[in-house]
């Protein structure tokens, strides 16, 4: 593929998957009726959405900015563990095979999201050892 289609693709995909992120996470900040259910039905407390919900919001952040990798980074790897944590709790609370495989479709879009990244920022970063350059010395007379 070209540069410009993989850059095009990686924000289509990042941006669509960043919109679910902030979508769920003002839902379950908010503390919404359906998500209180989901939770009590898998068994957590439902303070617990509070937190999800902040990090997912701010996961959905990071996710669109280019500027600090490292914060990049800790988001996708935050966003999988939620997703990993979701498919144990549906699959441990005896949920249907839908609702079990749901949170690993969304972690398949967000790892094409994260390669993507990986192949725009390959692209068009600057080598990491350049050529060496003659160097020259100042004549003292």
């Amino acid at each position: 593929m070209k540069p410009k289609t993989v850059k095009i693709l990686y924000w289509t995909v990042t941006g669509l998957f960043s919109l679910f992120l902030l979508m769920a996470g003002i839902t379950e900040a908010m503390q919404h009726e359906s998500g209180r259910q989901i939770m009590q039905h898998l068994g957590y407390p439902v303070h617990v959405m509070l937190v999800i919900g902040i990090g997912k919001i701010l996961a959905a952040l990071a996710l669109i900015q280019t500027r600090y990798r490292v914060i990049k980074e800790w988001a996708y790897a935050g966003v999988t563990f939620n997703l990993i944590g979701a498919f144990a709790a549906r699959a441990n609370a005896g949920d249907s095979t839908g609702l079990i495989l749901s949170p690993l479709i969304f972690l398949s879009v967000m790892f094409l999201s994260y390669f993507l990244w990986k192949k725009v920022a390959k692209a068009t970063a600057a080598p990491l050892h350049p050529e060496p350059q003659e160097v020259k010395f100042l004549k003292i007379a």
